[in-house]
């Protein structure tokens, strides 16, 4: 058995010449492994893959995360986190962006950056493809950060950046708000999603991958908030405000890009140490189920901003 291996548009590959449902070598498995360290997001296409078989060949990249909330997973299946676009509970995720109501749109991001030990990564597998929209954005922030001129890398070597939780967007401020009202129904605090009121995290400007040892941009427009002490590297407050402005802008480019059609039964992994990842979300009342599996993350990458 050999592997093909395909790049994706920009970023991340296409893996075929296996069959998910039978028994994989340790060689393929290593290769696999192999693959998404060198290139941070895979593609599988063709495979007739049921929660079980997303399960076992999910547990190949490392060791899954349960997700905390009963409501979005099963009885027979605990490690799957199941995204279903109910139409009793959308109203909660619908926005308005110029002029349009869309569910579950996501501005660029990082799972669980906001707590300073993101999950190393997570599979997506599409079961019920929406009719239109609904695309996955994967954007590769170590490409992202090989692009930077050396003097900015040199800059950034001296900056830690924080990111703040919260729930609404209006007031996240980096992310694109040209256009955007919010829904009646958007969730105004953390408590209204049973979530729990998260410190704010900082983070170096650029983290060493803990495993591959890439240099990885460690910005992500959602939730980013500031440079810590932006004076000791020699930086105004305006100066640091600019200069995020600009890194975001940078990770924003295509080429650093790939964005998935979704087919039924597709399924892809990426390495969220390194990948950020969005969603171009779909109509309200639109039909889309995803099934998902995260991969634990076992190391601390950024720290709690003591108030």
């Amino acid at each position: 058995m050999a592997l093909t291996v395909s790049p994706l548009e920009n970023v991340g590959v296409e893996v075929s010449g296996f069959d998910i449902n039978e028994p994989l070598t340790d060689e393929i498995k290593a290769e696999l492994v192999s693959l998404w360290d060198e290139h941070g997001i895979l593609l599988f296409r063709d495979q007739q893959i049921d929660p079980g078989s997303q399960i076992e060949f999910s547990r190949v990249f490392g060791e899954l995360e349960m997700h905390p909330l009963k409501a979005t997973t099963s009885d027979e299946y605990p490690e799957l986190f199941m995204l279903i676009n109910d139409p009793e509970k959308e109203k909660y995720m619908t926005a308005t962006y110029k002029g349009q109501e869309m569910v579950s749109r996501l501005d660029w991001h990082m799972d669980l950056h906001y707590t300073g030990k993101p999950n190393r990564g997570a599979i997506l597998r599409s079961v019920v493809v929406a009719k239109e929209d609904g695309l996955t954005g994967f954007g590769d922030l170590h490409k992202a950060y090989e692009a930077l001129d050396e003097e900015t890398k040199a800059l950034l070597e001296k900056i830690e950046v924080v990111y703040s939780f919260s729930m609404q967007r209006k007031h996240m401020r980096y992310v694109d708000l040209e256009g955007y009202e919010p829904g009646l129904y958007s969730p105004r605090k953390p408590s209204d999603m049973q979530f729990p009121n998260f410190p704010d995290v900082a983070y170096p400007a650029v983290v060493t991958h803990p495993v591959t040892g890439k240099k990885v941009l460690e910005i992500a427009e959602q939730m980013l908030e500031r440079i810590v002490a932006p004076h000791k590297a020699g930086l105004s407050n305006d100066e640091a405000v600019d200069l995020l402005e600009r890194l975001v802008e940078h990770t924003r480019k295509p080429e650093f890009h790939y964005f998935h059609q979704w087919r039924d039964g597709d399924m892809i992994l990426w390495d969220n140490w390194r990948a950020m990842h969005c969603a171009t979300g779909t109509r309200p009342g639109t039909e889309r189920v995803i099934h998902r599996t995260t991969i634990t993350g076992n190391e601390t990458l950024g720290r709690v901003v003591e108030p």
